[in-house]
């Protein structure tokens, strides 16, 4: 029961990479250093056998993580999408009402999400109260300090 994510043609690229390089990079490795762990004899008390195993499982789940994530990902196609409202990929400048400071940001998926780029996840606590919100409309956003209320002074792409 996979959720579908949406993303952009380069994050959704950055996650097939990731798992080709899993696939064809880390994956024989670690069968390499199994092999190599394996030839030394005695598996029993074999700690480099181990810990390889214990590598190998960890990536096939990663693998089998990111495999269901690109299944269920889909692209966003920015040209029919509406300015009128806050959507993945829209930049949004917001200004908090409290302290006055404003901000712009870009809504993306989790796994594209980097604060230092302004970029936040739709899945973050401030993405998801901006979600469906129009310009002039007031966003509140639940955090662990309690509710901060953000005006949208402006919605636009990229």
């Amino acid at each position: 029961m996979s959720q579908v994510s949406y993303y952009t043609e380069a994050g959704l690229k950055k996650l097939k990479d990731e798992l080709h390089d899993m696939k064809s990079v880390q994956r024989p490795a670690i069968s390499e250093q199994i092999g190599e762990a394996r030839d030394k004899g005695d598996l029993s008390e074999n700690a480099e056998y181990d810990a390889a195993k214990e590598a190998q499982g960890i990536l096939e789940m990663k693998i089998a993580k990111l495999e269901a994530i690109i299944a269920n990902a889909r692209i966003v196609d920015e040209t029919n999408m509406d300015d009128s409202k806050v959507y993945i990929l829209s930049t949004v400048k917001i200004k908090n009402i409290g302290n006055k400071a404003e901000m712009t940001y870009t809504l993306v998926a989790e796994n594209e999400a980097d604060l230092k780029a302004k970029k936040i996840s739709v899945d973050s606590p401030i993405g998801k109260g901006l979600l469906g919100k129009t310009k002039g409309e007031i966003a509140d956003v639940q955090t662990p300090n309690g509710i901060i209320k953000f005006e949208i002074l402006d919605i636009s792409r990229g």
